[in-house]
C-alpha cells in the first residue's frame, strides 16, 4: 500500500475493511506482517527516538489512532479514512480469525492480566482460539526462551502489549526468528482486554475524548502524556510541515 508522509513519519492510509483485508491476505499467503499503530504520543517519541522511528517507518502497517493524528495529517494535505485505534481494531481482526480459523497469542501487560484478557476474548468471540500468553515483562536473557515457546505454538497472530516504544523495537528485532504472521504492536490493549482498565462509554469514544477519560482514570500516569504531550505534538507536526515545505521550495516542482 502507497505510505503518505506526516514529516518525517510514513503512515498507510486505509479504512477498516481495507486493512482488514489486507491482513487476510497476508494470513491466507503466510506473509509475515509487522503492524504499528501511531497515535500523537508515538509521533513524539519518533521525533526523540531514530531507532523507534526508523521501526515504525519499516512497518508493514501502520495505522492511525486518535482525533490528534487525524488533525496533524490535515496540515500536511492527509485526509484519513477513518480512525483505527487498536483497541477497536484488534478484536475485529480476532473475529476474522475466529471465522477462519486462525489462532492468536498474547505477549503482554503485568503477571496474569494476558490470562485474563485471553479468557474474556474467548468468551467474547466464540470460536477464537487462543493458543498461548505470557506476560510482557521479561529480560534480555529470557527472550529466546519466549521466542521458543511462541514459535511452539505456531501461532498465526502475535499481539505485542509491551508498551511504546519497547514493543515495536522488540517486534523488529525478533520478527524473522518469529513462527507468526501477523505480528501487532497495541499498547495497552491486553490491559483493555482483561477488564483491568475499562474502556471510557461509547458516548465519549464516538466523540473521540476517550483520551480525556484515561487522564480521569489515571491522572499520575497520564498526565503528562496529554496535557504536556498533546502540545508537543503540535509543536513536532507544525516545525516538520515547515520543513517539508522548504525541502520542497529547494527542489522545485
Amino acid at each position: 500500500m502507497p505510505k503518505s508522509q506526516l514529516g518525517n513519519v510514513a503512515m498507510d492510509v486505509v479504512s477498516g475493511a481495507e486493512g482488514l483485508a489486507s491482513l487476510q491476505q497476508s494470513l491466507v499467503n503466510r506473509k509475515k506482517t509487522a503492524v504499528y499503530f501511531l497515535n500523537a504520543h508515538c509521533y513524539n517519541i519518533a521525533q526523540k527516538d531514530e531507532e523507534y522511528r526508523n521501526v515504525i517507518n519499516m512497518a508493514d502497517l501502520l495505522l492511525n489512532d486518535g482525533v490528534g493524528i487525524k488533525m496533524g495529517a490535515r496540515l500536511f494535505g492527509v485526509q484519513l479514512k477513518e480512525n483505527l485505534n487498536g483497541t477497536d481494531f484488534i478484536p475485529e481482526l480476532l473475529q476474522l480469525a475466529a471465522e477462519k480459523g486462525f489462532t492468536a497469542y498474547l505477549l503482554g501487560a503485568g503477571p496474569g492480566v494476558a490470562g485474563k484478557a485471553a479468557e474474556h476474548l474467548q468468551r467474547a468471540i466464540p470460536g477464537l482460539r487462543i493458543v498461548g500468553y505470557r506476560s510482557g515483562y521479561f529480560s534480555k536473557e529470557e527472550n529466546d526462551a519466549v521466542v521458543h515457546e511462541i514459535n511452539r505454538l505456531k501461532p498465526d497472530i502475535l499481539i505485542v502489549g509491551r508498551g511504546v516504544p519497547i514493543q515495536e523495537k522488540w517486534i523488529s528485532d525478533n520478527k524473522e526468528s518469529l513462527n507468526a504472521t501477523i505480528i501487532l504492536g497495541v499498547g495497552a490493549y491486553i490491559d483493555f482486554a482483561s477488564g483491568r482498565i475499562p474502556r471510557a462509554p461509547q458516548i465519549i469514544r464516538k466523540l473521540r475524548l476517550e483520551w480525556v477519560y484515561r487522564l480521569l482514570l489515571e491522572p499520575k500516569r497520564m498526565w503528562r502524556r496529554y496535557l504536556v504531550g498533546n502540545f508537543q505534538f503540535f509543536y513536532y507536526v507544525i516545525k516538520n510541515k515547515n520543513l517539508f515545505n522548504r525541502k520542497a521550495e529547494v527542489q522545485g516542482p
